[in-house]
């Protein structure tokens, strides 16, 4: 096979060994990125638009602008170019990107670097014409937005069995709830904690992938998170109202429900794209700023009268008379002696950090498996 490299100014481009030189020194882009320079640099001169980065470059995920936006501002950092003066990348506003650097393709030790990439060569065909005869890549064997879903539900989880940890060790040893059994009371939080948070993730997600495909930019994963949490919170304390009102024939008012599932949601994706999206160059960024974003949120809740687990614990506990939630043990954590406001809006800013920090961890690691 004749050689494959890609040479402009003093970069070699390799995209069948996947690398990138300068003057012998390896340049590390991640695998998207590479992809995108690949694409954009096999395309020189011409006009590369941004719904065809989204198709080939993050095929079978849908994926904000600003992810994209990233994408390239991080190409632009290791090739040393400037957006406002560029020399490799130029921007064509509101359409898409153009590689404007002379392209040669061949054997670089050789004086006659070779001929041009000709034109009419697609990015599509990009993989053939590299590797001839290579089978085509095997489609993914479940929906995108299956996939999309899965992260964040099983990152909710985490978040859900992290508090149901904290939140149920603390119970567990309340002086009132010694006649249920320790292993009980922790075993209930844990299962329940895991529940509400796997579905929350679940909502968040099937409301991002579908917001996305639904409404091109940020605006689509922004609508999308907050309309997933509040379908999955109201739904949640629907079904939680009938089964108190079933069981023992009233139910707890002010429980965690839509209106809270919309605000995390919200917060979350806020915060998700503030970081970059989920294909962020650095990825703790997102994640980081998605768990301040949710926390600032989940200690708002309670001063507008909203809860999060705590503040619902709080609210159960005020109905029942015989209940034997000893929510004093929470107060604690803040050095609080009873579970009142202050510990209530403490104790949201916790879950919420908690929860909005896993669930795009999840996303991230997601996206780079």
């Amino acid at each position: 096979m004749s050689d494959s490299r890609l040479c402009f100014a003093d970069f070699v481009l390799d995209p069948v060994n996947r690398t990138l030189h300068r003057g012998g020194e390896a340049i590390s882009l991640n695998s998207r990125y590479f992809d995108a320079l690949v694409l954009l640099v096999h395309e020189h001169g011409r006009l590369v638009g941004k719904q065809r980065l989204f198709d080939e470059v993050w095929a079978g995920s849908v994926v904000s602008d600003a992810a994209l936006t990233q994408c390239i501002k991080e190409i632009r950092r290791q090739l040393g170019d400037d957006a406002g003066n560029p020399r490799f990348i130029r921007t064509v506003a509101g359409h898409g990107y153009r590689f404007i650097a002379a392209v040669t393709v061949g054997n670089v030790d050789r004086l006659d670097m070779g001929a041009a990439i000709p034109d009419g060569v697609s990015g599509s065909s990009l993989a053939e014409i590299l590797a001839p005869g290579a089978p085509p890549a095997a489609p993914s064997a479940h929906p995108a937005w299956l996939a999309e879903a899965l992260a964040p539900a099983l990152g909710g989880a985490i978040a859900g069995v992290l508090g149901g940890l904290l939140y149920g060790s603390l119970l567990a040893f309340a002086p009132q709830a010694q006649g249920i059994g320790t292993l009980s009371v922790l075993l209930v939080m844990l299962a329940l904690s895991a529940l509400v948070g796997m579905a929350g993730g679940l909502g968040l997600g099937l409301g991002m992938s579908a917001g996305r495909r639904l409404i091109s930019g940020s605006g689509g994963l922004l609508a999308g998170a907050a309309v997933g949490g509040l379908l999955v919170g109201g739904l949640a304390k629907l079904l939680a109202s009938d089964a108190f009102t079933l069981l023992v024939g009233r139910a707890p008012s002010g429980i965690t429900g839509g209106l809270e599932g919309a605000a995390i949601g919200l917060a979350l994706a806020t915060g998700l794209l503030l970081g970059g999206d989920a294909f962020a160059s650095r990825p703790h960024r997102p994640v980081i700023l998605a768990a301040l974003a949710t926390g600032l949120v989940g200690a708002i809740l309670p001063l507008l009268g909203g809860s999060l687990m705590a503040s619902s614990l709080a609210r159960v506990a005020a109905t029942f008379d015989q209940s034997r939630l000893d929510l004093r043990a929470l107060a604690v954590l803040i050095g609080e002696p009873e579970l009142g406001l202050p510990a209530q809006v403490a104790l949201g800013a916790l879950e919420g950090a908690i929860f909005g920090g896993c669930v795009v961890a999840a996303m991230v690691l997601g996206r780079r498996l």
